[in-house]
């Protein structure tokens, strides 16, 4: 499912380094210099679920694959890069593509690292990145009214979008972004972002990116950025992207031996590939047999036959039925059939709404 979580932020605030860790590869080029990125660096992650583990465990398949999520590092944005400052409209068509947004801020000191601005100042660095997306927003919806007032006269059906669109413009002015509009339920709403794709209409994770003396107590920068978050109903995480990245090269045992020595039991990494993929809306299936144990990724509120597509065309189009075994029953009863044995697989139709964690076995017929 090829929906991407785009990594924002100043230059040098460690958004490529965030990104080599993330990978477990140096696919970023991290330097000490603004707009060392310039064409989005791409990459595939998997995220990691130990209930994929689990249920291998129990199966012992020939092959385990887990769900993914695709992250894009975006060059650093600076002020005046929705008038095209810093390559600004290049960027900001890369951010739109995207999904959903990570913006790391930078929360350390250090004389060596170059900062746009004298010192990190967390409130000031990110009002620069959320005052540039709500420009170019502002710009583009400028742009779309003028369209909409014209074509509106012949085609009444656009009144809707036109009455969203005039709204949005007043809150942007306003200095409000589109995530804050209040009927963001209405299917005129949704009709003009899906083309507009606003870029303060995503979901948004602040990473707060410290160093390693500051990874387990919070310093005035930290705090900052947490309050921000919850002032704009955002998700947070604080990592320290050095270190991350150094722990790259590390296999997962020797990364969590080292992490449990400091009292972490979850990586920053870890934190914001969960929270990216559940800001894109997504939940995970499973399939488990003896070839493979595999997470399936499809959209919160999905129906059987669209889960069933997610695995082939063929399965959503012949569509028969879902058999269903919750993964906590599947852990319990330790398999498939002693599931089936105890009565404790559902057999689900066409109407049923897929719950993350499901084991299913699709029947179909084409």
């Amino acid at each position: 499912m090829a929906l991407g979580i785009g990594i924002v932020g100043l230059p040098n605030v460690g958004k490529s380094t965030t990104f080599n860790a993330l990978t477990k590869a140096q696919n970023a080029e991290a330097a000490n210099y603004p707009f060392c990125t310039i064409e989005p660096n791409k990459a595939i992650v998997t995220v990691p679920d130990p209930r994929v583990d689990a249920l291998a465990a129990l199966v012992k398949p020939e092959k385990v694959i887990y769900a993914t999520v695709e992250f894009i590092d975006i060059a650093g944005l600076v002020k005046g890069a929705s008038q095209g400052e810093g390559l600004g409209n290049q960027f900001l068509a890369n951010i739109r593509e995207t999904a959903a947004i990570v913006h790391v801020v930078r929360c350390f000191d250090d004389e060596n690292v170059v900062h746009v601005s004298a010192k990190p100042d967390p409130r000031s660095d990110i009002e620069v990145i959320n005052t540039e997306l709500m420009i170019a927003d502002l710009q583009q919806l400028e742009r779309k009214l003028d369209k909409l007032a014209r074509e509106v006269k012949g085609d009444k059906r656009l009144a809707p979008l036109l009455e969203v669109a005039v709204a949005l413009k007043a809150q942007l002015e306003r200095g409000l972004p589109v995530s804050a509009y209040a009927e963001a339920d209405s299917d005129a709403y949704k009709a003009l972002n899906k083309e507009m794709r606003f870029l303060t209409g995503k979901k948004v994770i602040y990473v707060a990116n410290v160093d390693e003396a500051h990874l387990l107590e919070d310093n005035d920068y930290v705090r900052t950025v947490q309050q921000i978050a919850g002032e704009h109903n955002a998700e947070f995480v604080k990592l320290c992207a050095k270190l991350e990245q150094d722990m790259a090269g590390l296999t997962d045992a020797e990364r969590h031996e080292f992490l449990e020595t400091m009292g972490i039991h979850e990586t920053g990494l870890e934190q914001v590939i969960h929270k990216g993929y559940h800001a894109l809306g997504l939940i995970s299936f499973f399939t488990a047999g003896p070839k493979e144990v595999r997470a399936w990724t499809v959209r919160r509120g999905a129906k059987a036959p669209e889960a069933a597509g997610v695995i082939h065309s063929d399965f959503e189009r012949g569509f028969i039925r879902a058999e269903v075994i919750p993964y906590a029953t599947y852990i319990r009863l330790g398999s498939e059939a002693a599931a089936k044995a105890a009565g404790e697989m559902r057999v689900e139709g066409r109407e049923y709404v897929v719950a993350d964690g499901d084991v299913i076995h699709f029947r179909f017929n084409v």
